[in-house]
C-alpha cells in the first residue's frame, strides 16, 4: 500500500523545477541549437552572451565550456539592500519580486510584456520560471521566485563566477534567517479568526515548501478554534431561545 503523498511540492521537487530558470552564460566553445521540449535553445557563439536553462548552464560549466553570469540580485550590494529593506524599510512585509519586463511602442508608451515573446504577438504575462528574473538583465534589489535554490546551485557549481562568493554566502544566511523569522511571525495575522489573511507576495518557492507544514498547522488550529467558538455561540443562542420560550409559556399560564 502506497503512503499518502504530502500536499504541495517538497523541497527537492522545488529545486528540480528551479533548474528550468533561464540564466545567462558566456560560452567558451561554439554549440549549435538544441531542440528541447520547452523549445530550441539559442546557438552559443563565444564571446556573445546567451540565456539558457539553468540545468544546461551547470552542465556546460562542469565541462568548462561556458561561464555563468550571476544575476544582479545575487551581488553583495543587492543582497545588503534587500536585507535593509526586510529589516528596516518594511519589517512586516517582503522584498518585492522582480517586475515584469516592459517594452515601448512607436509612440513611447511602455507596456509590460514577456521579453521572450516580444514581437510574436503573444502579450500574455507568464509566471516563473518563464520570466527572465534570473538572467543578467534582471533588476537588482528584487528577489525572484526561486532565489534561494538558484543561489545554492550557483554557489555549489559556479562559485568562481559569483562575485565575493564567501560574502554572498554569509549574506544569504542572514537573509534566510530574517525571512524565516518573518514567516513564523506572520502567522499571527491568522489569529483573528478563520477569515484572517496572510500575505505571501514576495515569498520564494523554497520558503513556501519548507513552511507549508507549519503554516497549514496554524491554519488548521485556527479553524478548529473558530469552529469550537461558533459551536459555543450556537449553544448559547439555543439555550437563550429555550429560556424565552419557557418564560412566554409561564406568562400565558398566569
Amino acid at each position: 500500500m502506497a503512503l499518502p503523498l504530502p500536499s504541495g511540492l517538497v523541497p527537492t521537487e522545488v529545486a528540480f523545477l528551479c533548474e528550468m530558470e533561464l540564466v545567462t552564460v558566456v560560452p567558451r566553445q561554439r554549440l549549435e541549437s538544441i531542440d528541447l521540449l520547452t523549445g530550441a535553445t539559442p546557438a552559443l557563439r563565444p564571446p556573445h552572451r546567451s540565456d539558457i536553462p539553468l540545468w544546461l548552464a551547470v552542465l556546460l560549466k562542469k565541462q568548462r565550456r561556458a561561464n555563468i553570469v550571476p544575476p544582479p540580485w545575487l551581488h553583495p550590494d543587492s543582497l545588503r539592500e534587500i536585507i535593509h529593506h526586510e529589516t528596516n524599510v518594511d519589517p512586516n512585509g517582503w522584498a518585492p519580486p522582480p517586475p515584469p519586463p516592459a517594452r515601448a511602442d512607436a509612440r513611447g508608451n511602455a507596456r509590460r510584456v514577456n521579453s521572450m515573446y516580444a514581437g510574436t504577438g503573444l502579450e500574455t504575462l507568464l509566471s516563473p520560471p518563464f520570466l527572465p528574473s534570473c538572467t543578467a538583465d534582471s533588476p537588482a534589489g528584487h528577489l525572484p521566485y526561486h532565489w534561494f535554490e538558484l543561489a545554492e546551485i550557483l554557489l555549489a557549481h559556479a562559485s568562481d563566477d559569483v562575485t565575493s562568493s564567501s560574502e554572498v554566502r554569509s549574506l544569504l544566511r542572514d537573509l534566510q534567517e530574517v525571512r524565516a523569522a518573518k514567516m513564523r511571525a506572520s502567522t499571527a495575522q491568522l489569529e483573528g479568526g478563520v477569515d484572517g489573511v496572510m500575505s505571501l507576495r514576495g515569498v520564494g518557492a523554497m520558503e513556501l515548501a519548507e513552511s507549508r507544514g507549519f503554516v497549514t498547522g496554524v491554519v488548521e488550529g485556527v479553524r478548529k478554534l473558530g469552529a469550537s467558538a461558533e459551536a459555543a455561540r450556537r449553544e448559547e443562542e439555543e439555550a437563550g431561545g429555550q429560556d424565552d420560550d419557557e418564560a412566554s409559556d409561564d406568562d400565558m399560564g398566569l
